[in-house]
C-alpha cells in the first residue's frame, strides 16, 4: 500500500518535518558519493560506504561501545527506495503530528520513537543472532509518527494505492484502517523473519517497536493538548 496524501490539512508549516527530510536526504547523497570510492587496506579493498555504515550505523553488538549510533543510524539509509519510501511516509503523515505537538515536542517525539525502535531491534537481533548486522534508516522513527497519527487522527482520510488482486487502485481509507493494515503487515513479516535476522534485510521489529512507542507515548507528549479527530 502506498499513501498518496492525507485529506487532513495542517494549520502551520511543518518546518521540523521538512528539516528532517532535508537532513536525511543530504546524508543519503553523501552516502551515495561514498559508494563510488574504494579504500585499500591490509585486508584488501573496502568500500568507503561500508566503513561509514560501520561507524555510524547501529550495530547491536557494539551499541555500548558506540552509543551515538542510536541517534546517527536514523539519518542513514540503504538505498534509493529506502530513503524515498521513508521520506514519503514522513511527508504524508508527519506534518499533522508536528502541527499538534509543536516544533520542539515533535522533534523530541521523533527521536524518542526512533530510539525505542532501535532498542527493540537491538534486543531482537541479539536474541536471534543478528548482533553484528548494521541497522540504518529512519523507519523506526517514521513508524512512531504513524502510531501517533493513528492515535490522533483515526478518522482522517488517506488516499492510497492499494493492491486489489493483480492491480493497484486508488482508494480513500480511514487512517485507522490504512495504518492498521500497515502495522498488521509489519507484525506478520516480523514473526516470519525471526529465523533470518542474522542475514540482515528489513528491520521489521524496529517498525513494530517505533509504532508501539509512538502510539503509546503521544498522549505524554501532547500534555494538556489532548483532543482527537
Amino acid at each position: 500500500m502506498i499513501p498518496i496524501r492525507d485529506i487532513n490539512p495542517a494549520r502551520s508549516f511543518p518546518i521540523v518535518n521538512v528539516a528532517i527530510i532535508v537532513a536525511c536526504s543530504l546524508v543519503w547523497l553523501y552516502e551515495w558519493s561514498l559508494s563510488q570510492k574504494v579504500i585499500v587496506t591490509i585486508q584488501g579493498h573496502i568500500s568507503a560506504l561500508d566503513i561509514f555504515i560501520r561507524q555510524f550505523g547501529l550495530v547491536p553488538a557494539k551499541v555500548l561501545d558506540q552509543p551515538y549510533t542510536l541517534l546517527t543510524h536514523m539519518f542513514l539509509h540503504g538505498g534509493w527506495f529506502h530513503i524515498i519510501g521513508n521520506m514519503w511516509f514522513l511527508w504524508v503523515f508527519g506534518d499533522n503530528v508536528e502541527d499538534r505537538l509543536g516544533k520542539f515536542r515533535y522533534l523530541l517525539f521523533y527521536l524518542v520513537a526512533g530510539l525505542s525502535a532501535a532498542l527493540t531491534q537491538t534486543i531482537i537481533s541479539l536474541l536471534f543472532g543478528g548482533g553484528h548486522v548494521p541497522m540504518v534508516g529512519a523507519s523506526g522513527a517514521v513508524s512512531g509518527v504513524l502510531g501517533a497519527y493513528m492515535r490522533l487522527f483515526p478518522h482522517a482520510r488517506i488516499l492510497a494505492l492499494v493492491p486489489v488482486f493483480f492491480f493497484l487502485t486508488f482508494m480513500e481509507l480511514p487512517a485507522v484502517v490504512f495504518i492498521g493494515m500497515w502495522f498488521f503487515i509489519q507484525i506478520i513479516n516480523g514473526l516470519v523473519s525471526l529465523p533470518l535476522v542474522g542475514i540482515g534485510g528489513v528491520a521489521w521489529w524496529a517498525h513494530i517497536g517505533g509504532f508501539v512507542a509512538g502510539y503509546l507515548l503521544i498522549d505524554k507528549f501532547m500534555g494538556r493538548r489532548r483532543y482527537y479527530y
